[in-house]
C-alpha cells in the first residue's frame, strides 16, 4: 500500500520504516508490578495478564486491596463487548423512580438525577436514591474468568499466591505481532509462556513450555467470579452461591464450561493437545494438568450459552494475530521523530506508538468503550459517551476509519431510546445519553444527565469518517441519525431578544458548575455551531437544502463570554473555575474555527490557562486539548510543552497506561486517544492550514509523517 508523505520543512526522507518504528517501543518488563498488566485483544475482546503471561496471581493485582493500601494496581481480567450482567431487581426499579422535576422555559421537566458520585462512594444511601443506585450499577460488564498458572513448590504443597518466588522474570509485548512473551524461573525450572488473542473472535491462546508441567509443580487454573456492582470493581470472589459453573463435554483434548449468573449465561470452550481437567476444592475453579513439558491451550468465549467452535490451534491464532497487527501497522498513518534533538522526542514517540496499540485493543469494537476499556471496570463498565470522541475520533485521522465505523451503528440501535428522552424533556429529535450500557438507557446522575457535549459527537465522528472514506454510502445510512441529532440541538436552545442561548439546566464539560444556574458554556456554544454546520453539510450531500431554522440558530448563537480579554468557561457566575478540565479551550482546537470564537482571544485564553491552573486536578485528555488549541492558534512551542506536562495524570507507565486517581482509575484510555488526536492535528494540520507540521516547532524537532487525513 502506498502512503502519501508530508515532510517537515527542509526535510527529505523515504517512507517510514514502520517495523523499526514500532519495534523500538516493544514493552519490556523485568519485574512484577501490580500496576503493570499487558493486554491482547481485538476491540471486542481482551485478555490482560500479569508477569507470567497469564492471570496467575489475581490477589496480587486486586484493585480493592490496593485502594485500601493507597497503592496502584490493575486487575487481570478477561472482558468482552457482549459480556454484561444485571443484578436481580426485586423492587422493580425503573428510570422514572430516579427522576426529579425541574422548572424550565419549556415548563416542568423530569431528569433522572437522583444519584451522584458521593452516594457511589459509600455511606448510608437515602431511600430516594435507591432506585438511582440500582439503575446506575446495572447492567455491569462481566469479568469472564481468569486463566492462570498454578505453581507449587511440591506436588502436594499450597499454591503460590504472588510472584515473590519467581526469579529472572522477563516479559515483552511485541506490538508488531500482538504477542506477549514471558519468561521466569520457578523452583529451579525455567518457564516460557506465549500469549496471543484471536484478532476476530473472543479467543485467547497460550503456549507454556516448562518441566514444571510434567513434574506436577504447575498446571493451568481456571477461576470464575460473580459479577460486581461496585463503582470501580470488576469481580466478586466472595459470593460462590450466587452463580453456577457446569463442566461439560470433557475429553482428553478439551472441555466446555457453562456459566450462569442470574439471567446471564455464557460458555467457555477449552482445547489442548492432551491433558486432564478436574474441579478443585475451591468453588468455580478447575485445574488442567498434563504429563508433557509443553502445553498449548486455546480458550474461546461465547455469549448466551452458545458453544464456540474448535477451529484453530495456538499456532493458527498466533499467525492470525501477527498478520492482523502487521496489516494494522503498515496501513494508516505513522509519525517518526528520529533525529529530533529535543530530549522529549523519544518519550513522545513511545507514547504515540503504545497508544495506537492500546486503543486498537480496547476502543475499536462494536460498542463505545468504557474509560478503562476491556482491561478493568470503571463506573460499572459503562460507556461514557462524552469520552467516545476521545476514544475513537483519531482512528479516522490516522487513516484507519474502519476502526471508528465499527461503533457508530450502535447509535442507530439506541435511536428510539434517545428520541424518548428528548420527547420526555419536550424537545425535538434525539438526545444522546452520557453514561449507559448497551441498551442506551440513561444512568441516573446529578451531573451526567445534564451534560451536553456528547450530543454533537456522532455528527463530528461521522464527518471525520466521511472525510476519510468519501463516497462510501455513509450519507444515506446515517441520514436519520444526523437529522435527529441536529433537531434536538436546534430545539434545545432558548431564544431571547434574537439571540439563542444554551440554557439551564446544563452541566458543561468542566463538570463542577451548578446545573440549575449555568448557561452558555464557551466550548459547548462553539460545538453547537459546528455540529449544526456538519448536519447542514450532510443535508447538502444528500441533495437537500440547508435547514432554515438550524441556520437561524447558527447565525444567532450567543458569543462566548469574555472577561479581561480572555474567554471564561461559562456566561454565568462564577464564570471560571481553575480546576478540573480547561474545557473552554476546546472551543478552538477540538472544534475548528467558527464565527463564534476569535483566534486572538483564544490565544490569550490559552496563555491564561497555562499561567494559572490546578494541574493536579486536570485529567489525561486535558493536555492534548491544550496542544490542539496551541496548534490552531499558531503556537507549536506551547503544543509540545502541553503534551508533555509533567504531572501525575499525564504520566505514562511502561505499559502505556495513564493512571488518574490511583487504583480507582488505573487505566484511562481517553488520555491515549486524545494524545493520538492531538498529534495528528499537530502533524497533518487542517483544511487551509499554512505549512507542514503546524504543531511542532522547527527547532529541535525532526518530524516525518505519512498517511494522515487532515482535520476540518
Amino acid at each position: 500500500m502506498e502512503h502519501p508523505l508530508k515532510e517537515h520543512p527542509l526535510m527529505e526522507h523515504p517512507l517510514i520504516d514502520r517495523k523499526s518504528l514500532v519495534r523500538r517501543h516493544t514493552v519490556r518488563l523485568t519485574e512484577p508490578d501490580p500496576a503493570h498488566v499487558l493486554t491482547v485483544g481485538n476491540g471486542d475482546f481482551a485478555y490482560s495478564c500479569d508477569i507470567t503471561g497469564m492471570q496467575s496471581f489475581p490477589a496480587y493485582h486486586d484493585q480493592g486491596a490496593a485502594m485500601a493500601e493507597r497503592r496502584l494496581a490493575v486487575h487481570t481480567a478477561t472482558m468482552s463487548a457482549w459480556g454484561w450482567h444485571a443484578m436481580p431487581n426485586p423492587e422493580g426499579h425503573t428510570l422514572p423512580d430516579a427522576m426529579s422535576e425541574h422548572n424550565t422555559a419549556r415548563g416542568t421537566v423530569s431528569y433522572p438525577d437522583r444519584f451522584g458520585i458521593a452516594a457511589m462512594m459509600g455511606g448510608d444511601l437515602p431511600e430516594e436514591m435507591r432506585p438511582g443506585a440500582w439503575l446506575s450499577a446495572n447492567p455491569q460488564r462481566l469479568d469472564l474468568g481468569r486463566i492462570g498458572l498454578l505453581l507449587r513448590p511440591a506436588p502436594d504443597a499450597e499454591p503460590e499466591t504472588g510472584p515473590e518466588a519467581l526469579r529472572d522474570t522477563e516479559q515483552c509485548l511485541d506490538l508488531w505481532t500482538g504477542t506477549v512473551s514471558s519468561r521466569f524461573t520457578y523452583a529451579g525450572h525455567e518457564t516460557a509462556v506465549t500469549t496471543v488473542a484471536d484478532p476476530h473472535r473472543a479467543r485467547v491462546a497460550f503456549r507454556i513450555e516448562s518441566e514444571l508441567l510434567a513434574d506436577g509443580l504447575a498446571g493451568i487454573v481456571i477461576r470464575f467470579p460473580y459479577a460486581s456492582d461496585g463503582f470501580f470493581q470488576t469481580s466478586d470472589w466472595t459470593s460462590p452461591e450466587r452463580h453456577r459453573t457446569d463442566l461439560d463435554q470433557v475429553t482428553e483434548t478439551g472441555c466446555v464450561l457453562r456459566r450462569t449468573l442470574d439471567d446471564t449465561t455464557y460458555t467457555v470452550r477449552l482445547t489442548w493437545p492432551a491433558g486432564v481437567v478436574r474441579p478443585t476444592a475451591n468453588p468455580h475453579e478447575y485445574l488442567l494438568t498434563t504429563g508433557s513439558d509443553t502445553l498449548e491451550l486455546v480458550a474461546s468465549f461465547s455469549p448466551d450459552g452458545e458453544v464456540p467452535s474448535v477451529e484453530g490451534d495456538f499456532t493458527a491464532l498466533a499467525a492470525a494475530s501477527a498478520a492482523w497487527w502487521e496489516d494494522f501497522w503498515t496501513s494508516g498513518a505513522a509519525i517518526d521523530l528520529t533525529g529530533s534533538t529535543d530530549p522529549r522526542a523519544a518519550e513522545l514517540e513511545r507514547r504515540v506508538v503504545l497508544s495506537q496499540y492500546l486503543t486498537a485493543v480496547n476502543c475499536s469494537g462494536t460498542l463505545p468503550p468504557q474509560e478503562t476499556g476491556l482491561i478493568t471496570n470503571s463506573w460499572h463498565g459503562k460507556h461514557h459517551l462524552e469520552m467516545h470522541w476521545w476514544h475513537a475520533a483519531h482512528f479516522a485521522a490516522w487513516g484507519r476509519p474502519e476502526l471508528l465505523e465499527r461503533s457508530l451503528d450502535w447509535y442507530l440501535s439506541i435511536l428510539p431510546e434517545a428520541r424518548a428522552t428528548a420527547r420526555r424533556q419536550r424537545y425535538e429529535g434525539a438526545r444522546w445519553p452520557k453514561q449507559t450500557g448497551p441498551d442506551g438507557r440513561e444512568s441516573p446522575s446529578d451531573i451526567g444527565v445534564f451534560l451536553l457535549w456528547q450530543q454533537p459527537h456522532p455528527l463530528y465522528l461521522l464527518e471525520l469518517l466521511h472525510r476519510a472514506r468519501p463516497g462510501s454510502g455513509l450519507v444515506p445510512r446515517f441520514a436519520e441519525l444526523v437529522e435527529e441529532t441536529a433537531a434536538f440541538m436546534a430545539s434545545f436552545v432558548e431564544e431571547r431578544d434574537g439571540t439563542y442561548h444554551l440554557p439551564a439546566p446544563l452541566v458543561p464539560a468542566q463538570e463542577f458548575y451548578d446545573a440549575a444556574t449555568t448557561e452558555d458554556p464557551t466550548f459547548e456554544l462553539a460545538y453547537w455551531w459546528w455540529g449544526l454546520e456538519i448536519a447542514q453539510r450532510w443535508r447538502e450531500r444528500a441533495g437537500r437544502e440547508r435547514d432554515k431554522q438550524w441556520q437561524r440558530v447558527q447565525d444567532g448563537l450567543a458569543l462566548p463570554h469574555r472577561r479581561d480579554g480572555v474567554y471564561t468557561a461559562v456566561a454565568t457566575e462564577p464564570y471560571l473555575r481553575r480546576d478540573d478540565h480547561p474545557a473552554l479551550l476546546c472551543a478552538l482546537g477540538f472544534v475548528p474555527e467558527t464565527p463564534l470564537v476569535d483566534p486572538a482571544v483564544m490565544a490569550a485564553t490559552l496563555q491564561d490557562v497555562l499561567d494559572d491552573w490546578e494541574w493536579n486536578s486536570a485529567w489525561g485528555w486535558d493536555f492534548p486539548v491544550m496542544a490542539m488549541t496551541a496548534t490552531r492558534v499558531g503556537r507549536p512551542d506551547l503544543a509540545v510543552d502541553a503534551l508533555l506536562v509533567q504531572t501525575p495524570k499525564n504520566h505514562y507507565l511502561p505499559t502505556g497506561h495513564t493512571p488518574q486517581i490511583g487504583s480507582l482509575l488505573p487505566v484511562y484510555l481517553p488520555s491515549n486517544g486524545a494524545l493520538l488526536t492531538a498529534v495528528s492535528l499537530m502533524a497533518a494540520g487542517w483544511d487551509g492550514a499554512d505549512g507542514a507540521c503546524p504543531g511542532f516547532p522547527a527547532e529541535g524537532w525532526t518530524v516525518r509523517h505519512e498517511g494522515f487525513v487532515p482535520w476540518p
